[in-house]
């Protein structure tokens, strides 16, 4: 059920006025966002990169199975990385981006030569069926 609009300003009033009087407790009351939990996670991921290179390290010093132990998580902390960092980088709010129509050539990549390539490419699998 929708709110009236004067429920709706009544609404914002009393958030207004709960933000002024404790902003600690409105910024709980809202959440984290997307971007800042994804913003965490590549700084975690980091540090498991770090602490994967310190096992890789060690394990040369000690046993074998140390360093393939640290070899794993440093491959693990970096795959999350990458992960979260597409969600950071876009912008919207956690939603990775889909490009919507493809880049148009440029004008150098669009001459004669490679038409000319094109069409010597055609025949050949033309004639190759």
């Amino acid at each position: 059920m929708a709110l009236s609009e004067e429920e709706q300003r009544l609404l914002e009033q009393m958030e207004a006025a709960l933000a002024a009087d404790d902003p600690k407790f409105a910024n709980t009351l809202r959440g984290t966002s997307t971007r800042r939990l994804h913003k965490r996670r590549v700084a975690l991921a980091g540090l498991g990169f770090v602490v994967g290179i310190a096992g890789l390290i060690a394990g040369m010093e000690t046993h074998p199975a140390v360093s393939v132990i640290g070899f794993v998580v440093m491959l693990v902390s970096t795959i999350a990385a990458l992960t979260s960092w597409q969600h950071v980088g876009n912008g919207n709010d956690g939603v990775p981006a889909r490009p919507s129509q493809p880049r148009p050539k440029s004008p150098t990549t669009d001459t004669p030569f490679m038409d000319k390539m094109e069409e010597r490419w055609r025949r050949r699998q033309d004639d190759g069926l």
